[in-house]
């Protein structure tokens, strides 16, 4: 199972293959927003990667990332959970302004089809 650590928070085994954004709202509890529901549409699941960054990447995330001129950062919701990993939490529900932190997120990666960059 790989290990999870977030920031100031803890260290979590997670399920092989588990979405990220799934992870930090079922293991870890955190109020990590998705207000897409995990579409790669809104960039509110930001986290940014301390260690085991991903090489590659979804081509919606990477579109959605350049299209709103991010960097540095990555989509919770487009990352497997396939190997150890270090994040920090960019976008939470405190200090939002939100009601909720987003709608539930398939278990799997969306949008469909599911094309990868590096």
């Amino acid at each position: 199972m790989p290990k999870l650590i977030v920031e100031g928070i803890g260290e979590f085994e997670v399920a092989a293959g588990k979405r990220l954004v799934n992870a930090l709202k079922e293991e870890v509890a955190s109020d990590q927003l998705h207000a897409c529901g995990g579409q790669a549409r809104c960039t509110t699941c930001r986290v940014q990667f301390i260690e085991g960054e991903p090489k590659q990447m979804t081509v919606a995330e990477k579109g959605v990332l350049e299209a709103r001129g991010l960097t540095g950062v990555r989509l919770s919701c487009q990352i497997a959970c396939d190997h150890d990993m270090t994040i920090r939490i960019i976008s939470r529900l405190e200090g939002s302004g939100r009601k909720d932190c987003g709608g539930p997120c398939a278990a799997d990666i969306e949008p469909k089809p599911v094309a990868w960059v590096s």
